[in-house]
């Protein structure tokens, strides 16, 4: 088997860069420092008084004042194409429908007290379990996906009479103990102290970071070796997975057919995790269609509120109503009528308009025209994406030869993207993470796909002539 292209790369403050760009960074100083006014710099420092400070929160980056479709503006007028929004702009931010919505709801009934329902609420749990496939019939609302992820975990618990959980390393559910739990990312987890028993993890499907060796494609040996701990355990609760990495990691073809088969024969249920991939970024409303299976339960959250107000919907197989007799979710705001009017929006608008559809025809779009990139330029390790979730895997060649992600040069791209109007996070300190809104034209993606080649460039010591553009792929 090939070596991993990674294998000897270990620096230390790598482990943290998992889910995003840190604010503890020599270049973010330096790009403040060149970009950021008297205005901005005030509210930034009163941020910084007042919020508890965090490695990807505050002290924050910069100051907003107005968002509106695939577009961010900050206070002192610039305007940036949004390939972040922390996954939460499926419609586009400030939706006029959504809006509408809201406001309209607002005005009939904007609570609704536990042990009362209401009709957003059942007109909201009757659609997803219509547009979910299979037998996802029964639904659970929470004010976030961590909640919701809570949730999961508690029922699987209950259905099954085990307590034990296998997720994947590198994966994200969550802020919460028992999410962090799951969860695989040194950022959360370490210094934390004891995590939620029963709580084991494998490798993810990632073929550049695997410890099996794989080479460049996924062999699946990781779902073999998914299968050997569900049989040496022999009593796992779940296997709870994100369908796709938000990275994004993309699983081969058959990973989830596999999984579920392995899960089927140990008595294992399937979560998926699907909060920010879920609601049509990945070319369909649910990633895990892509694969052919239907998952026990499944997860969604961020877009549902349509990117404004914060809503999970847990969905779940007929067979595991089973806690009748308990309080599992309990949440204050479950049945919010205002958050489900504004999600009743968000569903209407990704049916209506084909936002899945449109993801789709986009992300292939994107995609050869980033293939085209990574022609031009010897940064570029690899490129992939799954409707409008991208992502572009930077690495540089050592002294001996070796590829090892190209951690100082991924986050300089980001800062030379955001001096030129493109704003995107970066991940696993080398991934250009690009979810952009499913809303957005053509031309403003080849306008941030022009910005990333001249920002990639930049990068490479080199501004990019003629023959780095990659034009002859415009339809």
């Amino acid at each position: 088997m090939e070596p991993s292209p990674f294998a000897n790369h270990s620096p230390e403050l790598d482990a943290f860069r998992s889910e995003g760009d840190l604010n503890l960074s020599p270049q973010r100083q330096a790009w403040a420092a060149e970009h950021i006014g008297p205005e901005t710099r005030a509210l930034l420092k009163q941020d910084a008084e007042h919020f508890l400070h965090q490695s990807l929160s505050t002290p924050c980056l910069n100051v907003l004042r107005h968002v509106e479709g695939a577009w961010i503006e900050d206070i002192e007028g610039r305007r940036y194409l949004d390939f972040h929004g922390n996954c939460i702009h499926q419609v586009g931010f400030a939706n006029p429908k959504v809006i509408a919505a809201i406001k309209q709801q607002l005005d009939e009934l904007c609570f609704c007290p536990r042990r009362y329902t209401c009709e957003p609420a059942i007109k909201l749990a009757e659609k997803l379990t219509d547009l979910a496939p299979g037998d996802l019939n029964r639904v659970s609302f929470s004010p976030g996906g961590t909640t919701a992820i809570g949730m999961a975990l508690k029922y699987a618990r209950v259905a099954t009479g085990r307590f034990k959980f296998l997720s994947l390393w590198d994966s994200f559910h969550g802020a919460s103990l028992d999410a962090i739990s799951i969860g695989g990312e040194a950022a959360f987890r370490q210094g934390i102290g004891p995590l939620l028993p029963g709580c084991e993890h494998v490798p993810p499907p990632e073929p550049m970071r695997c410890p099996f060796r794989c080479g460049k494609v996924c062999n699946l040996t990781c779902a073999d070796y998914l299968e050997y701990v569900l049989e040496k355990e022999g009593d796992i609760a779940a296997v709870v997975a994100e369908t796709v990495r938000n990275t994004p990691f993309i699983p081969p073809p058959d990973y989830w057919k596999r999984i579920r088969a392995a899960c089927d024969r140990y008595g294992t249920l399937l979560i998926l995790d699907e909060i920010p991939s879920g609601l049509g970024r990945s070319g369909k409303l649910f990633a895990f269609e892509h694969y052919g299976i239907i998952p026990d339960m499944v997860v969604l959250g961020k877009g549902l509120g349509g990117g404004i107000f914060p809503l999970a919907a847990l969905i779940v197989r007929d067979t595991l109503d089973v806690g009748g007799h308990m309080a599992l979710g309990h949440y204050t705001h479950e049945k919010n009528p205002v958050a489900c009017a504004a999600a009743l929006a968000t569903l209407e608008v990704l049916v209506e308009e084909d936002l899945p559809g449109r993801a789709r025809e986009l992300g292939e779009y994107a995609l050869q025209k980033m293939r085209a990139m990574a022609q031009c330029h010897p940064l570029i390790a690899d490129v992939r994406g799954l409707g409008l979730l991208l992502g572009i895997e930077l690495a540089v060649t050592d002294a001996n030869g070796q590829r090892k992600p190209a951690v100082a040069e991924a986050e300089q791209v980001m800062y030379e993207s955001l001096k030129r109007g493109l704003n995107f996070k970066v991940t696993m300190g080398n991934v250009l993470t690009l979810t952009p809104a499913l809303t957005i034209t053509q031309a403003e993606l080849d306008q941030a796909l022009d910005i990333l080649d001249e920002a990639i460039g930049k990068a490479e010591a080199k501004e990019p002539d003629s023959s780095s553009r990659f034009s002859d792929v415009r339809s």
